[in-house]
């Protein structure tokens, strides 16, 4: 496993992990698991792990802490969920906005197991774009070639 390394016998095991490696050499760093629900199952148990104890041994035995590490995890999981929450609640309140997060975290609980959800510290739900945000994002770009 590239993660944390070959395991003794195979082809590179001298190497370390990529995980592991890099969380050695910088561990005040942000890990980026982009959308995870299409993740081997073993990356599971090794986020698992790491969320539980805060730390994760290579394929050579090494320890490596990941107590400064920031962790985060993308899913489309609820996207559509929340594309249709949208459309019907254009101007939302806070009521909706955690009757939303509930909806979606129903539908993670589909996916996931709940010891892995039990770990994660918050579901931050991002919302799709509007013309508005749209437009301004495309001023703010024009304005950087202008000025370029």
């Amino acid at each position: 496993m590239r993660l944390i390394g070959s395991s003794p016998g195979y082809v590179g095991f001298e190497e370390g992990g990529q995980l592991t490696d890099a969380v050695q050499s910088r561990p005040y760093c942000i890990v980026l698991f982009d959308e995870i629900e299409k993740a081997h199952p073993d990356v599971y148990n090794i986020l698992l792990q790491i969320l539980d104890d805060s730390i994760l041994s290579d394929s050579s035995g090494r320890v490596v802490s990941f107590q400064n590490t920031l962790i985060m995890l993308t899913s489309n999981l609820g996207s559509q969920t929340i594309l249709e929450f949208c459309a019907q609640k254009p101007t939302r309140i806070i009521d909706e906005e955690s009757m939303l997060k509930k909806l979606v975290t129903q539908t993670l609980g589909s996916k996931f197991r709940p010891e892995f959800l039990n770990r994660l510290d918050d579901v931050v739900i991002f919302h799709p774009l509007s013309w508005d945000h749209i437009s301004a994002i495309g001023f703010l770009l024009l304005d950087e070639v202008d000025k370029g």
